[in-house]
């Protein structure tokens, strides 16, 4: 470690760290005010090590709330714009994102419709059941869904390989002369009385900093206990009551999985690669042998990932009964598969990809039983914080948002640098205890 102290320490090598750490030496460069020589990156395993190395990689914009579509909106353009370290070596698939519902969320989608269009992002709307089928037979001929009756076609986003883009990310970083520290776990911070972060204490020793930056993931909720904030806030509800003993932090279980057939049988009807497909639902499910899966509202997403190996994606999250003073645990460590879905899972996902598709009919034994998914950390609202919380440390904590928010990092880089961003604004700490919420959707699938 260098004696010297060092202008900015990030904590955390996935996509926040890397995309911050990149274009704030960039900024510093053009700036005349630095290098990249001044931006640390610290990470206790290595670049991608944890959540968002095993992402599914969906970059979409499919949001009820206006704020987060406006963010992402300027997301997917740092995604097609390859983030200044080349398309490929981002591994980024502008496919497009389809989001089809049933009756309950017909109002919702028309109005994600609308305000997309407002904001001159490119998708197309259908609603009705017949229109609906005739829309997604034209792209799947193999399609037997029922009951969807509404459907949003994003034309822009898609998915990325996550370690692809992870390695993108940190050559870009380098190449501006960024450092990145793997094998160098935080323990601790060294706090003035003022609130002011003096050094940042690793395993291997004291690296006395300038400005901190928290970019760690799952494990924002031990760095907020490092910064000594508190682990229950105040929050003003939409009733107005200020309720004063709010765990800030939650964690739910990201349930993701892949069937291991050839990924490229699995185009569109062109022969080309399929849009992502996420069906949220009210209708029965039933697995191969006949039996009840479920009979309430249940969703999944996939897409052909040949960085998976076959068709990969997910459902809905699970919440962990995690207390709010718990010691933390490592979800990417070695018990890594303690922290995964499951064979309830399994089932759910396999089925519903044979209730979309016939081509998947029979297929659930190709499940694979390797770990996949993870642990996410949420805020109250699960919406992103992106905040100066002491005078000298930001933290970004995306509320498992992170993967396709690659832009972020350009956003905070401007913010560090002293030049506030209305994009981030809706995303304050402060949001809390003034009852400034993002608004909530009637859809009664969790995510969305």
């Amino acid at each position: 470690m260098s004696a010297q102290p060092t202008p900015y320490v990030v904590i955390g090598a996935g996509i926040h760290g890397l995309s911050t750490a990149l274009h704030l030496a960039r900024e510093l460069r053009a700036s005349g005010g630095g290098s990249g020589s001044d931006v640390m990156v610290l990470d206790k395993t290595g670049v991608g090590a944890g959540a968002s190395g095993i992402a599914c990689g969906i970059v979409r914009n499919n949001y009820f709330q206006p704020a987060m579509r406006r963010l992402m909106a300027h997301s997917v353009e740092i995604w097609e714009s390859d983030a200044g370290a080349g398309a490929a070596a981002l591994g980024y698939h502008p496919v497009g994102y389809l989001q089809l519902g049933p009756e309950a969320m017909r109002a919702d989608v028309r109005q994600i419709h609308a305000e997309q269009q407002a904001i001159g992002y490119e998708s197309t709307y259908v609603e009705g059941e017949p229109a609906c089928r005739d829309y997604m037979r034209a792209l799947f001929p193999d399609w037997q869904a029922e009951g969807v009756t509404c459907l949003l076609h994003e034309k822009r986003g898609g998915f990325a390989n996550n370690r692809t883009s992870l390695r993108g990310l940190a050559a870009a970083a380098r190449a501006e002369g960024v450092q990145i520290r793997a094998g160098v776990e935080v323990t601790g911070l060294d706090i003035a009385a003022s609130g002011t972060v003096r050094a940042v204490v690793t395993d291997q020793g004291a690296i006395d900093c300038g400005t901190l930056v928290v970019a760690a993931g799952p494990w924002v909720r031990d760095l907020w206990r490092m910064l000594e904030l508190p682990a229950l806030i105040s929050l003003r509800g939409p009733d107005g009551v200020l309720r004063t003993d709010q765990p800030m932090w939650s964690y739910w279980l990201v349930q993701e999985g892949t069937l291991k057939v050839d990924p490229d049988t699995f185009t569109d009807s062109s022969g080309a690669e399929p849009p992502v497909v996420h069906l949220d639902t009210d209708a029965p499910l039933y697995d191969e042998t006949g039996g009840l899966v479920t009979d309430h509202p249940w969703g999944i997403y996939y897409k052909p990932d040949h960085n998976f190996g076959g068709v990969q994606g997910g459902g809905m999250p699970r919440r962990l009964d995690v207390p709010p003073d718990a010691v933390a645990v490592d979800p990417y460590g070695p018990q890594h598969s303690a922290y995964t879905a499951g064979e309830d899972f399994a089932r759910l996902w396999t089925a519903g990809l044979a209730h979309c598709h016939r081509r998947f009919t029979g297929l659930s034994h190709l499940f694979s039983r390797e770990p996949s998914g993870g642990i996410g950390c949420f805020t109250p609202d699960s919406f992103p914080v992106f905040d100066l919380v002491a005078e000298n440390a930001y933290v970004i904590a995306d509320s498992n948002h992170g993967y396709k928010m690659l832009g972020v990092g350009a956003l905070v880089a401007k913010e560090l640098l002293g030049e506030p961003q209305e994009l981030l604004e809706p995303f304050r700490f402060t949001r809390y205890e003034q009852g400034a919420l993002h608004p909530t959707s009637r859809s009664p699938f969790p995510w969305s």
